[in-house]
């Protein structure tokens, strides 16, 4: 049996409460905070005006007010963001300092913590919230809680970090800017249409305008992929190459008891010529997953 497995990642919290929280985010963000409920989470990101990635955050709401989890060392800057757009907009942003993120992951996982088996179910647990992770399911479970006693009497036990990096890189799943160059990643590149983390029927938000155009006119030229290492693991920001030719980015990276695996953000065409991806002396496999849709292959 697959072991129960939590970890504490690098995340923090923080609450938009107040009558106008509603319509305040969904003027921002990528995503339509108006399908969030006590039962259902999303996953989202704020943009620039020209549709570049600024943050990514999951989103619940318990107890009338919503809970944003972002990146610990730049949540401030996130707050920061949300609040020059509050203006009149009768809603507080605060930092969650008595809750915890929590990620869960293991078989039956989401069955232990009496959840329905469906990216973005949530429910209350433990004096806080749990959600099955709303971008795919396999990826496990994420919770805000105050501690872990609940999680624990339900069978999870503390795990290795590098063991979930090792299932999220797997998937295919970005991390924040670890994976997304901030001023400069575009969400389509990097999943947010198939792992549900954009609305198309929502209307306007800030970046909307460009992330639109990119979808419906086809102009994707990268996409970040897993990817199989047989070599020295490559530092984030490496160059790959393919026949000579810059192909794409390392992003995160992880080594592993079988083998090392990684993403990468590569250039669409080294993926459809079938060149061999290096750095350095290290080669690279893709390992496309199942839920990522690529263009057709242009024919010749």
């Amino acid at each position: 049996m697959t072991e129960l497995s939590y970890i504490l990642p690098p995340r923090r919290l923080l609450k938009v409460s107040g009558e106008d929280r509603l319509s305040f985010l969904q003027g921002l963000v990528s995503n339509d905070v108006a399908k969030v409920t006590p039962d259902r989470a999303l996953w989202s990101a704020l943009l620039t005006a020209q549709g570049k990635f600024l943050h990514d955050f999951f989103i619940a709401e318990q107890d009338g007010t919503y809970l944003l989890d972002g990146e610990a060392d730049r949540l401030d800057d996130l707050k920061r963001r949300l609040s020059l757009y509050r203006l009149r907009a009768k809603a507080t942003i605060e930092v969650v300092e008595d809750r915890q993120v929590v990620i869960a992951w293991g078989e039956n996982a989401i069955s232990a913590l009496g959840l329905p088996d469906e990216a973005g179910a949530a429910a209350t647990f433990g004096g806080g919230v749990a959600f099955a992770d709303p971008r795919l399911a396999g990826a496990g479970a994420r919770l805000y809680l105050p501690d872990v006693a609940a999680l624990e009497a339900a069978g999870f036990a503390a795990g290795d970090p590098a063991a979930y990096d090792r299932l999220r890189i797997s998937l295919g799943l970005p991390d924040g800017s670890r994976d997304m160059q901030v001023d400069k990643a575009i969400l389509l590149e990097n999943g947010f249409d198939e792992l549900h983390g954009v609305d198309w029927k929502k209307g306007c938000y800030v970046g909307q305008e460009l992330t639109a155009r990119t979808k419906y006119r086809g102009l994707i030229k990268k996409r970040l992929l897993p990817v199989g290492i047989a070599g020295p693991l490559p530092d984030a920001g490496a160059i790959i190459e393919a026949d000579g030719k810059e192909a794409g980015e390392m992003r995160s990276a992880v080594d592993g008891p079988d083998f090392a695996v990684g993403l990468a953000l590569l250039r669409l065409e080294a993926l459809e010529s079938g060149a061999r991806l290096t750095v350095g002396d290290t080669v690279l496999t893709p390992l496309t997953p199942d839920w990522v849709v690529l263009p057709e292959k242009k024919s010749a």
